[in-house]
């Protein structure tokens, strides 16, 4: 059995005391594909430490993270393009609005995720939507830059089945993680409702840990907690759960 993380902040320094016996409880689970998304530059040469020390389960984003959209963003941004250019990258993100620290920089954080939206399609990758009190600020950006060359995955998806229905809309795959395991997440009172097609698995490691583990350390380890809930739902073994959200996950990094 395969199992895909979609999203997983494997470099963070919630890691640095245990990384290696961290990610040895991942693979032994059979968490065998890690995606690691970017912030800002601060953290490019740890992301690039990790891979190197596992390139065949590493594979990593490139982008900048809207809580990361400061008064220098453009040159973040830049270093984000030249990046790009330099070596192969999985997808772009993860991008998109915060507004639950701040809403001062909203515009700046809209034109850095529509102008990283225009630089996914220019390299022909996915995007890894961020969104935390943004639904209609982020689906505001999708709508003008919606159409061919725009795909990817909603990152930690947490909306109703009406966000939940306009995401697929734009050709997006909902990253579901430890949130469906929370007794006041919402998302699993509807989440069968949609196709499995339309699904990724994500742990957003080392943040929102799933039940039991919840308000803990999250790890990649721990998506064997998302995968039995999602098993419940679905009424399908967590062997056919495994196997078709890798395949979605392959469909949309083309790995």
């Amino acid at each position: 059995m395969i199992i895909t993380d979609t999203h997983t902040h494997l470099y963070s320094e919630a890691f640095d005391e245990d990384r290696a016996e961290m990610m040895q409880r991942a693979l032994d689970a059979g968490v065998q594909r890690f995606f690691i998304p970017a912030i800002d530059s601060a953290y490019t040469q740890s992301m690039l430490d990790l891979e190197a020390n596992y390139p065949d389960n590493v594979f990593l984003m490139m982008g900048l993270h809207p809580t990361h959209v400061k008064e220098n963003y453009k040159e973040e941004l830049a270093l984000v393009e030249e990046w790009l250019d330099k070596r192969k990258f999985y997808a772009i993100g993860e991008i998109g609005v915060d507004l639950y620290w701040d809403k001062t920089l909203l515009k700046e954080q809209q034109e850095a995720f529509a102008y990283q939206i225009r630089l996914a399609k220019k390299h022909q990758l996915p995007i890894v939507i961020h969104c935390r009190d943004a639904f209609d600020e982020v689906f505001e950006v999708l709508e003008q830059e919606k159409g061919k060359g725009l795909f990817g995955i909603f990152h930690c998806f947490t909306g109703n089945l009406e966000h939940a229905q306009r995401a697929i809309s734009y050709n997006m795959k909902l990253g579901i993680g430890g949130v469906v395991t929370f007794k006041n997440g919402k998302i699993d009172q509807f989440l069968n409702e949609i196709g499995l097609e339309h699904i990724v698995l994500e742990t957003d490691a080392p943040y929102l840990a799933p039940t039991p583990y919840r308000g803990k350390r999250n790890e990649s380890f721990y998506i064997v907690n998302v995968l039995q809930k999602l098993s419940s739902i679905y009424s399908l073994s967590e062997e056919e759960i495994a196997a078709i959200t890798t395949k979605n996950s392959k469909d949309i990094f083309g790995i």
